[in-house]
């Protein structure tokens, strides 16, 4: 899409929720009107906020103090849409409940206050989880397979913005405590200009793990010169699985790795994942498949028993797990796709967008894969 088109559409659906914001909730508020033109201003003031974060984003080196505060006001934008459309719902049913005008006046108070309340909660919640990285850990029992074996997986990390050099330090100082077998990424790892990534990238070769570091792409590498990214990656010393497979572990006793391009190759007509390359040549164990988009799972037939993802966040902002719901089959966690084959969906080791998360808090995935008896 043209850059300018891009950024007109984006801005104007924001006015758009704005302005519903002003008119449906604002504007039904029981407070003095002074303090609804307040509230309109902060409306304004985050709006060119968002502005803001779109130019330092893309365009323009700002600090890193200041790209955070206009990284908020996309996040507190879209909560205040969510509350506003709670708020004018209830606000509806309230006006046509069967009660005294009297008790009305003193639910539709109730609603106001509350409706500010939970607003400014679950945004400065959203704020704290996102600077939170859990440790999920997880076992997953395999058939065939010999012997358990430690997955460290990471994901959707988007490499810049506040995303920078001193988090991906401590992400790594927290895998190694681990001592995985392997540790994969599972794409999305860079979001801004290889250039200006690669002091950050360069921490990602302190990752110590008994068989290496694993890396497959996703979407938002295709943005960014996907051909420097892989190379750049390669030099790191990270093995980037590009529709192939190789073997881990002793013979007899390890598992197949295999790992494809993303989806998105299918749009740009290159980069083009291909799973009969990826799975050619196996041996005879158990397989995993490092795919960045949960719906790839749908090209999966056969010869792989566990499929590890990202690309969802978890919805990273509640509400907006269920649009994700409708273009992937799965959300977070781990799933029994069919008989055969398992998925597990990371949640996303960084953020996307606002440095903000509300019941999807980022993960680093300790996967110990084992026998199945």
């Amino acid at each position: 899409m043209n850059p300018i088109l891009f950024f007109t559409a984006f801005l104007g659906v924001f006015i758009l929720l704005n302005m519903y914001i002003s008119k449906r909730l604002i504007a039904k508020l029981d407070i003095k009107e002074k303090h609804k033109v307040y509230l309109r201003i902060f409306l304004v003031v985050n709006f060119f906020g968002i502005i803001g974060y779109m130019l330092g984003r893309y365009y323009v080196d700002i600090p890193n103090w200041l790209y955070f505060l206009f990284s908020l006001p996309i996040g507190i934008l879209f909560l205040l849409f969510c509350t506003a459309i709670i708020y004018d719902i209830s606000r509806v049913l309230l006006h046509h409940s069967p009660i005294s005008k009297k008790r009305r006046n003193f639910f539709k108070r109730s609603l106001d206050i509350s409706s500010l309340v939970v607003a400014t909660s679950l945004s400065a919640r959203s704020i704290y989880e996102a600077r939170h990285v859990k440790l999920e850990k997880i076992n997953i029992k395999i058939n065939k397979l010999k012997k358990p074996y430690k997955i460290v997986q990471l994901s959707d990390i988007h490499i810049g913005g506040l995303i920078d050099k001193t988090f991906i330090h401590n992400i790594v100082q927290r895998v190694n405590a681990l001592k995985p077998d392997i540790v994969v990424i599972t794409g999305d790892l860079v979001d801004i200009s290889i250039a200006h990534a690669k002091e950050t990238l360069s921490e990602l070769k302190n990752l110590k793990s008994t068989y290496g570091t694993f890396f497959v792409v996703g979407n938002h590498e295709y943005f960014h010169d996907i051909a420097t990214i892989i190379y750049t990656l390669k030099a790191l010393g990270i093995r980037v699985l590009e529709n192939e497979n190789l073997y881990i572990g002793k013979e007899g006793e390890g598992f197949n790795l295999a790992g494809v391009y993303d989806v998105f190759g299918y749009r740009t007509k290159s980069y083009i994942p291909e799973i009969s390359d990826a799975l050619r040549g196996l041996k005879e164990s158990p397989t995993v498949l490092l795919a960045h988009q949960p719906r790839y799972i749908e090209e999966v037939t056969h010869s792989v028993d566990l499929m590890l993802s990202g690309h969802t966040h978890g919805g990273q902002l509640y509400p907006f797990r269920f649009l994700v719901k409708l273009q992937q089959p799965y959300i977070s966690g781990l799933h029994q796709h069919n008989e055969e084959l398992q998925i597990y969906v990371n949640k996303g080791t960084g953020f996307w967008g606002p440095p903000m998360r509300l019941g999807a808090s980022s993960e680093i995935t300790e996967i110990t894969i084992e026998p199945a008896v």
